[in-house]
């Protein structure tokens, strides 16, 4: 436990403990949030106020001491002067950089007129085992940021705003939903059959029903049977689970938020997207409508861009019929892609995605999916072999997937089948006779949509990989001592002039 800790820290915190002061206290004076002294602080010098937070790297000047508090807020210079602290003065130095504190004084300048809270009262929250690492901001080894998210947040005002902005974003998310009448629900994170999407499940074992379950790839078919039962209108916004591969796009836990109208269709569902996106602009952007990401700037006003899916393939693999196998195997070889194994639509998609996705700068709505890549998805009725199917790009990166909602039991339960016959890792071992026995009560007409917050949260902050946007990023595990673990930082250089 005791591992990278600072001896002269631990040695401190003895001394305080020898003196009788406790260094974890279980309250101290509680403090008004700097951000709020700050905008009028001119009219407020000489007022006696109580401020708490982390402190800054402590520079002494003998007499004088500065530092920086910060809290959630915002950051303050704090004066420490030995005239008005007598009784804390003589064991400074037992508080330091990195430890949480309580101070009270009286707001005034500097000689240099930098906003300054002059001590009169110091009180230890909380002592710091270890100082904050000297060269933490803009580290280039950024595993380490995930790793200790909790210094990296202390350590970067940038990153603390970035999930600020994310909390306002599904904040904003949920209020549009609300205005359009929708409720939000919440249905089972541990589910007897997966379903809703095609990815690989995480398994888990009940013990006292002795039961497999599994963590949901997608809260879809739950939601559905809410719209069988006259809800109508209904979202979550939740995390959903799926066993497969780690990138700057994907982590096994991501958060999703899908909603379901009833008499609506994917055209209906197109313009809630785009209303949605227009309602994030305006409330977390606050601007034109334009975003920057990946050092190019995005246009996020509707009206999006439309284009069929199979325009798109035929437009980048000349010659090539997305339902002839034999031909779409000859296009994946070239590509070299994987093909063994690979049931023909689920290859047809994959040429789709190598040659088509990253080209979809967009935002454009990519329409009319194959029936066998959306089992969950209603026929158009002027092709049968396409669906009422669309996917949101912006960026080469797919944000939503939606569709008129497949309400036909019989059909459903033959789609279900076929899944099973075609089965692998990304497919249900049965079907889910539950969820057809719903639809043959009736479900009417509906417009479901799946859009992913993480990815969302990375086009409207500007962040490249999802690890920026997600607070505490699946990772591997490093065994105990590992040197590529964040190290224990040196107290850094003090400055050599007051402000």
């Amino acid at each position: 436990m005791t591992d990278g800790i600072a001896p002269d820290r631990l040695a401190k915190l003895q001394t305080l403990r020898s003196e009788g002061q406790d260094p974890f206290p279980p309250r101290v004076p509680r403090g008004q949030p700097i951000g709020d002294l700050l905008p009028d602080f001119d009219q407020r010098i000489g007022q006696t106020v109580t401020v708490a937070g982390r402190l800054g790297v402590v520079r002494d000047f003998g007499k004088l001491r500065f530092a920086h508090v910060t809290d959630r807020t915002g950051a303050l210079q704090v004066g420490f002067q030995r005239d008005r602290l007598p009784e804390f003065w003589p064991g400074r130095k037992l508080v330091e950089g990195n430890d949480l504190v309580s101070i009270t004084g009286e707001l005034g300048t500097t000689q240099k007129g930098e906003p300054t809270i002059w001590a009169t009262s110091v009180v230890l929250a909380a002592k710091a085992l270890r100082p904050a690492p000297e060269k933490w901001h803009g580290l280039t080894d950024t595993e380490q940021r995930y790793r200790a998210r909790y210094v990296d947040l202390f350590a970067n005002p940038e990153v603390r705003q970035s999930f600020a902005t994310r909390s306002q974003i599904v904040r904003e998310v949920r209020a549009y939903f609300d205005s359009l009448g929708y409720l939000e629900v919440e249905t089972p994170i541990l589910q007897p059959l997966f379903g809703g999407a095609a990815a690989r499940p995480f398994t888990t074992h009940h013990n006292t029903l002795d039961m497999q379950l599994f963590l949901r790839i997608a809260p879809e078919l739950y939601l559905k049977r809410l719209i069988v039962g006259g809800m109508e209108r209904v979202y979550e916004i939740g995390r959903v689970f799926r066993n497969e591969g780690i990138s700057t796009r994907h982590n096994p836990e991501f958060t999703m938020l899908e909603s379901y109208e009833a008499w609506a269709d994917y055209r209906d569902v197109m313009a809630r997207v785009e209303g949605l996106f227009a309602h994030l602009v305006d409330k977390v952007r606050g601007g034109d409508g334009k975003v920057t990401f990946r050092d190019k700037d995005y246009d996020l006003s509707p009206p999006f861009q439309k284009a069929k899916y199979l325009d798109l393939f035929v437009e980048k693999n000349p010659g090539v019929d997305w339902f002839d196998h034999a031909s779409v195997l000859t296009r994946a070889r070239e590509l070299h892609l994987k093909t063994d194994g690979i049931e023909a639509a689920k290859l047809a998609n994959d040429v789709f995605e190598a040659t088509v996705e990253d080209t979809l700068q967009g935002p454009i709505f990519v329409y009319d999916y194959p029936v066998a890549i959306s089992p969950l998805a209603k026929r158009l009725p002027e092709d049968p072999r396409v669906t009422e199917r669309f996917e949101l790009f912006v960026a080469g990166m797919e944000l939503g997937n939606a569709f008129s909602e497949l309400n036909d039991p019989i059909d459903q339960e033959q789609r279900f089948a076929e899944q099973v016959t075609h089965k692998d890792d990304e497919t249900p071992g049965e079907v889910d006779v539950d969820y057809v026995t719903a639809l043959e009560y009736g479900m009417p007409p509906a417009g479901g949509l799946g859009i992913g917050i993480d990815r969302l949260c990375m086009l409207l902050t500007g962040s490249t990989s999802i690890r920026d946007v997600v607070l505490f990023p699946l990772l591997r595990r490093l065994p105990a001592n590992d040197p590529n673990a964040p190290p224990a930082a040196e107290e850094p250089p003090a400055p050599t002039e007051p402000s």
